[in-house]
């Protein structure tokens, strides 16, 4: 993910405005690696700027999501996750039981061999482990 000032820039070449909330959003996302769900963002960002709603922090994840400088996660954790980390190639773990994301290094094989292909394109994998963080270890 770029920094504040480029992805105001990109936004703004697609036409869109960048309100101070946007710029909130988009600070609270540059380096994260908590993987927040969108009500996560919102309340870090209203703690700071009362003024943000909802509705703006949906819409300007959506939008950093359609410019390829987030990615949006569905773990199985309830929520939606936003990835700002979409430089690297990586996976994810997953806690069952706190719902903790983290990333992890792709040490694993993603390559589909020929013969299971069948006239079929992979154009993405995504490779979820299971288990517990070690705050939730027994």
């Amino acid at each position: 993910m770029h920094d504040v000032d480029e992805l105001t820039d990109r936004l703004r070449g697609e036409g869109l405005r960048v309100t101070p909330q946007r710029r909130a959003v988009m600070q609270y996302l540059v380096g994260n690696t908590s993987h927040p769900t969108v009500e996560a963002i919102f309340d870090a960002v209203r703690a700071e700027l009362p003024s943000v709603s909802l509705k703006t922090v949906y819409q300007t994840v959506h939008d950093l999501d359609a410019l390829g400088e987030v990615r949006l996660l569905d773990v199985g954790t309830g929520a939606v996750r936003v990835d700002p980390n979409v430089e690297h190639v990586h996976h994810h773990l997953v806690c069952q039981r706190c719902g903790a994301v983290r990333d992890v290094s792709p040490e694993v094989a993603t390559e589909l061999p020929a013969a299971q292909r069948r006239r079929f394109t992979v154009t993405s994998v995504e490779v979820i482990f299971r288990g517990r963080c070690d705050r939730c270890a027994p």
